[in-house]
């Protein structure tokens, strides 16, 4: 039986609520869609252990989304200084936007599990693997290239879905250019994933660096979504994303292997929430 999105919902409070409590509270959109970050975020998060509450972006719903009528963001601005979900705020301390200063505050908040490497090369080694994977110009931003271009492309003028497309892909700077580059790079930063994971094999190790879980194989384990969605039952997204979040790039598919799926699942498998609950 089909995953009702209704029955995995969590419940949100508006932004102006959300900023005269203290305490954790995590902007995360209140849409049913595995955004990479966003899942990174609460992954994180939910491995550590942390409570939150959980804060709507905007007063856009799902649909409206879908459309790219979405120009509610002046509360998000006005509190966090930036437009984009997931927003750690903590106590009164300046909210945080930035995947990795979501973890270092997690770190801070619930030192164990630990999942920053306390050996310095290890901790080198997944920072440049994450910065890959959630970094500016790295994976996931590179395939919301890919996302925007073919609806760019093949979308009528007059339709009313091409104003979403449009803001993605101002957001993310793209162009017939930059998707052209786009599987190629994402090719690369794969094949370098899987380089990292037959070697870990190779030494005893399931995880992407050292042997225990670190939050790189977290991110991966979102990243992985926006390549390859898992399944209706673990992953009951907003159906109008799933085509996007797939991936049609002969060089993706080809380094996109089963070695990089079957980590995703043990991942979740193993230490994250599962279906997904939005």
């Amino acid at each position: 039986m089909p995953v009702e999105l209704e029955d995995i919902k969590r419940e949100y409070i508006p932004i102006a609520q959300a900023r005269e409590m203290s305490g954790l509270r995590v902007v995360l959109g209140a849409y049913p869609i595995p955004g990479p970050w966003r899942e990174s975020c609460k992954g994180v998060l939910h491995v550590k252990g942390l409570s939150y509450t959980c804060v709507q972006s905007s007063d856009a719903g799902a649909s409206d989304l879908a459309i790219g009528i979405d120009n509610s963001q002046s509360e998000l601005i006005a509190w966090t200084g930036q437009a984009s979900a997931p927003a750690i705020a903590y106590n009164d301390e300046l909210p945080r936007s930035k995947w990795y200063d979501q973890l270092l505050l997690a770190e801070r908040l619930a030192p164990e599990p630990c999942l920053i490497p306390e050996g310095i090369n290890d901790r080198v080694l997944m920072f440049g693997l994450a910065n890959e994977l959630l970094g500016e110009n790295g994976l996931v931003w590179k395939k919301r290239h890919l996302m925007v271009h073919e609806p760019l492309q093949t979308l009528p003028e007059d339709d009313e879905q091409r104003s979403f497309w449009i803001f993605l892909g101002n957001k993310y700077g793209y162009s017939p250019e930059a998707a052209e580059r786009a599987g190629h790079d994402i090719a690369a930063i794969l094949d370098v994933f899987n380089q990292r994971l037959a070697a870990q094999k190779a030494s005893g190790s399931r995880f992407l660096v050292g042997d225990s879980l670190s939050a790189v194989d977290i991110y991966w384990a979102a990243a992985c979504g926006l390549l390859s969605p898992m399944e209706e039952a673990r992953c009951p997204m907003f159906d109008g994303f799933r085509g996007p979040y797939g991936n049609a790039h002969p060089a993706i598919a080809k380094s996109l292997s089963a070695e990089l799926i079957a980590h995703r699942d043990f991942i979740y498998d193993q230490f994250l929430e599962l279906p997904i609950v939005f």
